[in-house]
């Protein structure tokens, strides 16, 4: 690991206090007894991450693969990273070069759980990657996912012919206006996926689902991984960074 500069003072017990609240709220709120909470530090100085580390976080998501790779290489290497932006097939290859990535969360066709399979495979990992299949459960045309009528035919082929990944669960990030709505369509949605697949197909899916603003909602109807950044870490100017 490089040598990373140490938060401030102030901006470490600001950091760990949000943290410290926002896990306390994680367990108490899910169905599910030890629900994941992913630290999502897009755009985030190194020294955040660190401040967040040092109060025992583990798990952080990044949404572009360019800020994931150089935060990697100078972070510890027993942070547990998430991939939580957009695929691009061009991309696995520089994502598989990342030992400790720890899941990606959005694959969302075939061809490019085939593309993440291959580049990690070649990668020489000893361990298969985690994987979640991204749903659009929303249905926005703009949106990233497989669409609903897809899922379990995604599924099956990242189960049967990926054998360089290991299928932990599906994902969605639901629309803005279902954020809204107790209870939120685009997480029963994705409920009702998982419980066809496991009749169908016999296997238990994790749900990624919930973010700052419905973690909580997300968690009392199922949700094992939660994706929180703004309440941890607060809300900062945007940079652009390239993907």
């Amino acid at each position: 690991m490089s040598h990373v500069e140490e938060p401030t003072v102030e901006r470490k017990d600001e950091i760990c206090s949000n943290l410290d609240e926002i896990s306390k709220a994680v367990a108490s709120a899910g169905k599910v007894r030890d629900a994941r909470l992913v630290a999502v530090s897009k755009y985030k100085p190194a020294s955040d991450i660190l401040a967040a580390y040092g109060s025992g976080q583990r798990h952080f998501g990044e949404n572009y693969v360019q800020e994931l790779t150089e935060k990697a290489a100078i972070l510890p290497d027993d942070i547990k990273w998430h991939f939580i932006g957009r695929l691009q097939s061009n991309k696995c290859k520089a994502l598989a070069s990342i030992s400790n990535l720890w899941a990606v969360e959005t694959i969302d066709s075939e061809s490019k759980a085939h593309k993440m399979n291959e580049a990690w495979g070649n990668a020489g990992h000893a361990r298969p990657l985690n994987v979640f299949v991204q749903v659009n459960t929303s249905e926005e045309e703009n949106k990233g996912g497989v669409e609903r009528h897809e899922v379990v035919q995604v599924v099956r082929a990242v189960r049967e012919s990926c054998q360089s990944l290991h299928l932990l669960g599906l994902m969605t990030i639901g629309s803005v206006e279902g954020s809204h709505r107790r209870p939120n369509p685009d997480f029963l949605a994705l409920v009702g996926l998982r419980d066809q697949i496991k009749a169908e197909l016999g296997v238990d899916l994790e749900l990624s689902m919930g973010m700052s603003d419905d973690f909580d909602h997300a968690l009392e109807l199922g949700s094992t991984n939660v994706r929180v950044g703004s309440s941890i870490f607060g809300s900062r100017i945007q940079k652009s960074v390239p993907q």
